[in-house]
């Protein structure tokens, strides 16, 4: 199937370095094992059940989103444990450390990604329990 994309001249650039220099032989095929490595990811999430404990890993341009950041970590007390903060000229990385269930995690890592001033939102689970 093909299919089309827009995506930043500097995006790509470095797509295509990183494909070129682990020796793929297309765009296409690093474009389908990014896409297969982006919904396993997401799979993972999904299907984590129980309490969890976690670190959610975000940076996120300060000036731009640091208010309705707040707010809701302050919704999500209930499993925010703890939280660290590191600056880099006007972006910031924070980790957050959860324990709660996992839906409630869940929700609040969709929580995260849904700000536009929010670059990434990586996920590592320390522990899941199912009982």
């Amino acid at each position: 199937m093909r299919t089309s994309l827009n995506i930043p001249k500097e995006d790509l650039a470095a797509f295509d370095a990183v494909w070129q220099s682990e020796g793929y032989d297309s765009r296409s095929r690093a474009v389908r094992e990014a896409i297969r490595e982006y919904t396993e990811a997401h799979a993972r999430l999904e299907e984590t059940t129980g309490e969890v404990v976690a670190l959610l890993a975000f940076d996120y341009e300060h000036h731009a989103v640091i208010e309705p950041l707040h707010t809701v970590q302050h919704e999500f007390q209930d499993v925010i444990s703890a939280t660290s903060h590191a600056h880099q000229g006007d972006w910031c990385l924070e980790g957050v450390f959860c324990r709660g269930s996992a839906p409630r995690v869940r929700e609040l890592v969709y929580e995260l990604r849904d700000f536009d001033a929010v670059g990434r939102v990586k996920v590592m689970t320390l522990m899941a329990n199912d009982d």
